[in-house]
């Protein structure tokens, strides 16, 4: 594998504050693919048609498998999958609130803008890490980024169809609205790390750097279609990278996790195998 010009090679040869900062790191992209990939269910057998029923299934689906990558990353360092998921208190988790939050009941328009947020600011940080000094990160985006990189493509189609629609345009100008002020926590940071994060070489850019190019980009794509970008939204709170969440987080976190309790469960299912770098 290509290494880069600092490279701190594996989970055993990272200092202790190296360590802290690729776990940082690494459960930022965890959390936020699974609790995204958890929400995401409630749209299959409810999308609009066959098609979409079937892509936001697969989406789902290559959003757990992203997370099982980076929660596998996070186990080098000695965690079990069962601490981290299962038998974790739900106040652990640092997922972005965007992904917590409830679908509007029939509104598909929600799953698609906040599908388009996230993918467009997934597509900004997955190439701030494809150079990463940690090896495992680097290996595991580019396995990730073809994937991702459809996912924005079909949330964009989508937005362009609802476009030339009325009502379809006007309840997206809505979920916009609402939406947004969760959006800009994706980008909020977790604890004191950051700096380290950066320095360290763990990832090249950022979150300023981050979050002004997902503006630019935002803020070019959907003016174009006729709607307008909320830029003067203040952050919502809470923002899920501090621990907070809101109330609607502990009951998502119950229903992900009751089958492994009522089961009396006290080891995760493996459905797939050992990742291999």
């Amino acid at each position: 594998m290509a290494t880069t010009e600092s490279d701190l090679g594996g989970p055993d040869d990272l200092s202790e504050d190296e360590q802290r900062a690729v776990e940082a790191q690494l459960f930022r992209l965890a959390d936020d693919e699974l609790v995204f990939a958890e929400r995401y269910t409630f749209w299959q057998v409810r999308a609009p048609t066959l098609e979409s029923d079937l892509a936001i299934a697969n989406n789902a689906q290559d959003e757990l498998g992203h997370a099982r990558l980076w929660y596998d990353a996070i186990q080098q360092f000695d965690y079990s999958e069962e601490s981290l998921i299962y038998e974790s208190d739900p106040d652990d988790f640092q997922h972005s609130t965007l992904a917590e939050l409830p679908f509007e009941e029939g509104d598909w328009t929600d799953a698609i803008v906040r599908a388009y947020l996230y993918d467009e600011a997934e597509d900004i940080r997955l190439a701030a890490l494809e150079d990463s000094s940690y090896e495992v990160i680097r290996n595991r985006t580019s396995r990730i980024q073809g994937e991702e990189g459809y996912h924005l493509e079909h949330a964009k189609s989508w937005l362009q169809r609802m476009a030339v629609d009325e009502d379809a345009s006007k309840r997206v100008q809505e979920t916009i609205d609402r939406l947004y002020p969760y959006a800009l926590t994706l980008f909020e940071p977790v604890g004191d790390v950051e700096d380290d994060i950066v320095d360290f070489g763990i990832r090249a850019r950022t979150l300023d750097e981050m979050r002004s190019e997902w503006e630019d980009r935002v803020t070019a794509f959907l003016p174009d279609l006729g709607f307008e970008v909320p830029t003067d939204a203040e952050l919502a709170t809470p923002v899920g990278r501090n621990n907070e969440h809101t109330e609607h987080w502990h009951d998502l976190h119950e229903e992900m996790t009751s089958s492994y309790r009522n089961l009396d469960r006290d080891t995760a299912t493996v459905i797939m195998d050992q990742i291999d770098e």
